[in-house]
């Protein structure tokens, strides 16, 4: 199994759920973490990452982390710092328009849209409130591009898109797409030659549907040319996945991985959790497994049942931490005082 590993974490995009695979997979395996300095969970995001972010982290010594995962604006020569030259690069995009609307619900504070009743107001005239100066304007348009390093404000043309997809295929050996959620598992299992149970998952950081509500056609469209390196981004690589599940797994054989995994899940579930699944915040009895509010967001967490065996207790409590929650315990572990 492959433990070098760097996961850019893109907003909005099933990435809580997949840092949770990371940090059980490196507590399992007594990795080390590229932790920002001090803990949290930015690499002093928005700026673009900077080796000396990492605790830990000397340009004399030439100590190397297993997994670099937390927020970060990507920088390659500056990864590679604190990585091994052999690790592992991967991602996960997500459709452009959801994002957006996920973004806007999320990150309803920002400058962008906080003088807005909704995203179709912002829409209709964005350049009257969106302001590429002001510092948080990374989270109205062209989020994936930012999160990659990229200008978002950059002009779209063909020989720029084409630039900056063939910087990403450079720097990046996998790219997900949280749409295909249990196969892009299937493929992460398969690239990294992990087991099934590691790639095993309850979706973190999700939010309740009553604050979601569907897009007008109009809206989807202003959206995608609002956003439109990301959408150039997203195409790209949403192709690209199918090409390589093709080229290395096969569709029939995805189906049965697909149906293992989801299998595995389900079973997973009914001995860890109480009730169906996800619950309003007001519902999660154990504050320790209180998600982070945010926006106008509500985030849904999880219940355990009572009872569980001690060993048990431990692999499902893992399976539900909230993403600060875990990274919080897992820098303490890292940085115990001897």
């Amino acid at each position: 199994p492959k433990t070098d590993i760097v996961f850019l974490k893109v907003h909005k995009s099933a990435s809580s759920t997949i840092i949770n695979i990371l940090f059980r997979f490196g507590e399992t395996h007594n990795l080390t973490f590229a932790f920002p300095k001090g803990g949290g969970n930015q690499l002093f995001y928005p700026h673009h990452f900077l080796a000396r972010f990492v605790q830990g982290f000397s340009p004399r010594r030439s100590q190397r982390f297993n997994i670099l995962c937390h927020h970060m604006r990507f920088l390659q020569p500056e990864v590679q710092k604190v990585v091994s030259s052999s690790a592992f690069y991967f991602s996960i995009l997500r459709n452009p328009v959801q994002l957006m609307e996920s973004s806007f619900a999320y990150y309803k504070g920002a400058s962008a849209f906080a003088r807005v009743k909704s995203l179709e107001e912002f829409l209709s005239h964005p350049h009257r409130y969106y302001d590429p100066t002001s510092k948080d304007s990374h989270y109205a348009k062209n989020l994936m591009t930012f999160d990659f390093g990229f200008n978002p404000n950059a002009e779209v043309s063909p020989k720029r898109v084409q630039l900056m997809l063939e910087a990403i295929e450079a720097s990046f050996d996998l790219l997900l797409i949280s749409e295909y959620f249990d196969e892009s598992m299937v493929l992460l299992k398969e690239m990294l030659c992990w087991d099934l149970d590691s790639v095993v998952s309850f979706p973190l950081n999700i939010r309740d549907s009553s604050t979601k509500s569907p897009l007008a056609d109009a809206v989807v469209e202003k959206i995608k040319s609002w956003n439109r390196l990301d959408w150039e981004i997203y195409t790209h690589f949403n192709r690209t996945f199918w090409e390589r599940i093709d080229r290395d797994i096969g569709r029939e054989r995805l189906q049965r991985e697909v149906k293992a995994l989801q299998e595995r899940k389900a079973e997973l579930a009914r001995i860890c959790l109480q009730g169906v699944g996800s619950v309003a915040p007001k519902d999660i009895k154990d504050s320790s497994l209180q998600p982070l509010q945010h926006g106008s967001a509500k985030i849904l967490g999880y219940n355990l049942k009572q009872g569980l065996d001690q060993e048990t207790e431990r692999v499902c409590r893992r399976l539900v931490t909230p993403e600060l929650q875990y990274s919080s315990a897992l820098y303490k572990k890292q940085f115990a005082p001897e």
